[in-house]
Formats: C-alpha cells, sequence, structure tokens
C-alpha cells in the first residue's frame, strides 16, 4: 500500500559518523534499487555497512509490510553518534595521548510509492518511411556558392622542350640580342657632365 513505511537500523558501526554521513548523503531521497546501484561501488567500509542496512529495511517492507520491492524510496536515511571507545597512546617524557575511536548508528526508513513510468517507445521501422518524407518537405533548398576564379599567375607555364640544349642555346641568343654591348661612350653618358 502506498504510504507504508519500513524502517532498519544498525547500532555500534565502527565507523565515525562524519564519513558515514558522506555516503548517505550520495543516496538519500533516491529509490531503493538505485542507492543499491550506487553503494555497490562506492569504495568505502561504510558503503557495505549503509548497504546492509537498507537491505534489511527493503525485507522488513516485504515481508512485515508486504510492500512492493519494486516502488521502494528512501525517506530518510540517518547516522546518529554511537559512544567514543577511548584508548591511550604512549608518548614521549611519560605523557599519554588520549585516541577516540568513534563508532554511529545508522538509521534508514523506505516507503512504497507510485511506480516509475516508463516512457512507451515506438519502433523505429515504423517511423523511419513516415520521417524521411517529412525531412525532405522541411530541408531548405541548399544555393550553390559561385566559385571565385583564381587571378592568373603573371607568368604562363614554361612549355616542356624535348631538345634541352637546343632550347638552352636559343634563350642565350634572345638575352645577347636584347642586351646591349658595353662602350665607354655609354658608361660617359651616364656620368654628368660637370661644368665649370
Amino acid at each position: 500500500m502506498i504510504g507504508d513505511k519500513s524502517r532498519a537500523t544498525a547500532k555500534f558501526i565502527r565507523v565515525p559518523p562524519r564519513k558515514a554521513r558522506l555516503v548517505m548523503d550520495a543516496i538519500r531521497g533516491r529509490r531503493a534499487d538505485e542507492a543499491m546501484a550506487i553503494l555497490k561501488f562506492v569504495p568505502n567500509f561504510a558503503a557495505a555497512a549503509i548497504n546492509k542496512v537498507l537491505k534489511s529495511a527493503i525485507s522488513n517492507a516485504d515481508n512485515n509490510h508486504g510492500m512492493n520491492t519494486d516502488n521502494l524510496k528512501l525517506v530518510e536515511a540517518r547516522v546518529d553518534e554511537g559512544p567514543r571507545i577511548k584508548r591511550v597512546r604512549a608518548r614521549a617524557q611519560g605523557r599519554a595521548y588520549r585516541i577516540l575511536k568513534r563508532t554511529c548508528h545508522l538509521s534508514v526508513v523506505v516507503e512504497e510509492v507510485a511506480p516509475k513510468i516508463k516512457p512507451i517507445r515506438k519502433k523505429a521501422a515504423a517511423n523511419a518511411p513516415a520521417a524521411a518524407p517529412k525531412a525532405k518537405a522541411t530541408a531548405k533548398p541548399t544555393v550553390a556558392k559561385p566559385v571565385q576564379k583564381k587571378r592568373a599567375a603573371a607568368k604562363p607555364a614554361p612549355e616542356i622542350v624535348a631538345d634541352a640544349p637546343t632550347a638552352q642555346a636559343e634563350v642565350k641568343e634572345e638575352t645577347k640580342a636584347t642586351a646591349q654591348p658595353e662602350t665607354g661612350v655609354e658608361s660617359a653618358a651616364a656620368e654628368p657632365e660637370k661644368t665649370e
């Protein structure tokens, strides 16, 4: 019956309450199966003790109250401080330091809640033909962007000549024809005239 509660406690657990509360805070308010999965992978001694108490609370809910174990949720998860075991460590010059071994009491309360509703998923094969035309209808037509042509290089690519020695000779002749012979007259013309 929804709203019924079941509890379990473990007393005098040899774990400091501060360390146990770190684990208990991680599972408080979650569903029982989800909390069990989390505790399974927590590498802490307190997690093992809390897991034991949670299993006990689930068993109490099933056997004593007739609840459905699939619909249980952690309503209350509490860690209380237990008695401290006092020990002594000998120190220098006859002193003694006190060692406190802390213990805790674990309390877990589970409650039956409404079952978790799973979303109904349609088969992918049935939706595939219907989805394809919609995608085509809603898709925007793509416009091709004009491709910009790169500017041609200033010098055209050299032509491949089969006979390399003759091509080199032709190039030498062209350079000789275009170049002017150096004479003393030209060099004199290049110098500015001095006037007195």
